[in-house]
Order: structure tokens, then sequence, then C-alpha cells
């Protein structure tokens, strides 16, 4: 009963699916050098 359900709008769900998208194309395309190291962000 305490559950909250959220509307997400058609929109909203293309734009998270495009997302994916273009950052699947964009690893195969470029990959990372060393797979154990995943989105660590830079080092200083």
């Amino acid at each position: 009963m305490g559950e909250v359900i959220r509307f997400v709008p058609k929109a909203e769900l293309e734009r998270a699916r495009l997302i994916r998208e273009a950052r699947a194309n964009y690893e195969r395309i470029f990959p990372q050098a060393d797979p154990a190291v995943e989105r660590e962000g830079p080092s200083k």
C-alpha cells in the first residue's frame, strides 16, 4: 500500500534508450585499455 508508482514520460524513456545505445557504440569503438578500471574518473 505504501508503494509509489512514478509515471515516466515516453520521451524520457526514449532519451534513456538513446543514451544507452550511444554509450554502447562508444565503448565498442573506443574500448577501455584496462577493463578492471571501470568508470573511475580521472586521477589527480
